[in-house]
């Protein structure tokens, strides 16, 4: 159903080194960089973040969830952010709560956008 997704941050290029080393970490690869914007996917740009100096919030409300294939790969996203200045908001693990399957992990990046991280 959703094709694509787009954040914004308050400095383009330190985010995109911060998702250059996070999405990394997931098999995400930079694939387009246009002025004001980059994009990240496999194939085709799925995640964008997008240059708004006006942000103004350290807590933008913003909530993506990003699926992987295995736990190793969500460990690597949260060491990845923690490394790259990014937030623990959950450190990896089980989360019951939700299924009996779901293991995930939340991050803030440098602009206060929770990131999520998930494997079944």
């Amino acid at each position: 159903m959703i094709d694509h997704i787009s954040i914004g941050v308050r400095d383009l290029d330190a985010s995109a080194a911060f998702y250059d080393t996070v999405l990394g970490a997931i098999g995400l690869d930079r694939l387009v960089t246009r002025a004001g914007t980059v994009g990240y996917g496999k194939k085709y740009p799925e995640f964008w973040i997008n240059h708004r100096p006006e942000l103004k919030t350290s807590d933008s409300g913003v909530h993506v969830c990003l699926r992987t294939r295995e736990q190793a790969q969500i460990d690597a996203f949260h060491q990845a952010a923690l490394n790259a200045g990014g937030a623990s908001v959950g450190a990896p693990g089980p989360r019951p709560e939700y299924t009996k399957t779901y293991y995930a992990a939340f991050i803030r990046d440098l602009d206060g956008n929770k990131i999520e991280a998930v494997t079944f």
